[in-house]
Formats: C-alpha cells, sequence, structure tokens
C-alpha cells in the first residue's frame, strides 16, 4: 500500500516522457494513472483526488483548455504545468488560472518529486474542503423555504423580533426556525452559521 494518500494525474502527448515520469513517481512509491491527451483525461476521470502533471502544449485540448473545462466541471486538483521553453507565457497564464507551480522541460527529476509530494499535501485539504462544501449544501437543501429564509436573516445580524416583523410571525415561531436552522445545519453557534452561509455563496 503507498504511503501517498492520492494519485498523481499525468497529462502529457509525449510517450516517451509519460512513461519516463509514471516511472520516476512510481519509483518514488507514487500512485500513477498517465493519459495520452486531455479528452483522455476525461473520459477516465472518476473524481478520486490527487494532483496533477499537465503539459501545457497538446493538440486538440491544450493544457490551458483542460484548465478551463475542469474549473467548469469543479474537478479541483492542484495542478504542476509543464512546459518547453517556448511554452512559458502559457505556463504563466496556467498559473494565474491557479495552478499551483510550474517546470520548464528538461527538468531535474530531483525537483520533481517535492512539488508532487506538496501538490498531494494540497490536495489533501482541498478535497477535505470540498468534502465539508458539499455537506453544508445538502444540509442547506433539507431546510425548509421558511427555515432558509430565517437562516438568511439571522445570518445578516437581525433579531428574532426584527425577523419576525419582516415575516409577519410570532418571535415565539421565529425561535421555533431558528433552533432547527441550528440543528439542521449542525452550527453550534451563530458564528458557525455565518461562517456557513459564507462558504454557500462561493
Amino acid at each position: 500500500m503507498s504511503r501517498y494518500n492520492g494519485t498523481v494525474f499525468i497529462v502529457d502527448d509525449d510517450d516517451d516522457f509519460r512513461d519516463s515520469m509514471q516511472w520516476l513517481l512510481e519509483s518514488d512509491d507514487l500512485p500513477v494513472e498517465s493519459f495520452s491527451s486531455a479528452r483522455d483525461f476525461l473520459s477516465n476521470y472518476k473524481g478520486d483526488k490527487g494532483c496533477m502533471l499537465l503539459d501545457v502544449r497538446m493538440p486538440e485540448i491544450n493544457g490551458l483548455a483542460l484548465q478551463q473545462i475542469m474549473l467548469e466541471r469543479e474537478i479541483n486538483l492542484p495542478i504542476i504545468v509543464l512546459s518547453g521553453h517556448g511554452d512559458i507565457p502559457m505556463a504563466v497564464t496556467a498559473m494565474k488560472n491557479g495552478a499551483i507551480d510550474f517546470l520548464e522541460k528538461p527538468f531535474d527529476d530531483e525537483v520533481l518529486i517535492p512539488l508532487v509530494q506538496n501538490a498531494l499535501k494540497k490536495a489533501d485539504v482541498m478535497f477535505a474542503d470540498q468534502q465539508q462544501q458539499e455537506q453544508i449544501i445538502k444540509r442547506y437543501e433539507d431546510l425548509s423555504r421558511r427555515e432558509r429564509e430565517v437562516m438568511t436573516l439571522v445570518v445578516s445580524g437581525k433579531s428574532n423580533r426584527e425577523i419576525a416583523e419582516e415575516l409577519g410571525i410570532s418571535p415565539k415561531t421565529v425561535e421555533v426556525h431558528r433552533s432547527r436552522v441550528m440543528s439542521k445545519m449542525h452550527a453550534e453557534s451563530l458564528p458557525d452559521l455565518v461562517n456557513q452561509a459564507a462558504q454557500l455563496e462561493n
């Protein structure tokens, strides 16, 4: 069993380079899946946690285009961009779009491993954040329409009496709804509820 929690996804159209990268990473006990094109990756990716080594210059769908598609599909993987000398402007653009690092080919093998290890650590954090956000969304969707209204007003800082006047219900009823919101959202305090509401807006 690997000592790393996550997979390194290599997306590069150069067969020899891809094979050498896979051998290098697997020799350090890193789980690897490699793909010869962006389309190949998109067709086969199953949502597993990990990071990506992405070549920016590929036929059909280049690295920047794949990065954009991943954003649209909410595929959250830390990306290390691989570029040739003439691709540096593309690599810089990829960094601006959220890639965490880039390497210019050819590079020293010893430089790659620490970058990948760091990317997998980031993947752990991103994966945990994503799971937490999905839980918050699910809890919010389980609230009734009235409970959502009360939650919105509570996190905006309104008192029970102000909420009661705005919604045309009694303060006692507001208190009941507020209690249900706290329970259903698993919120331990008002700041916790405010924080969850902020995450729903992201």
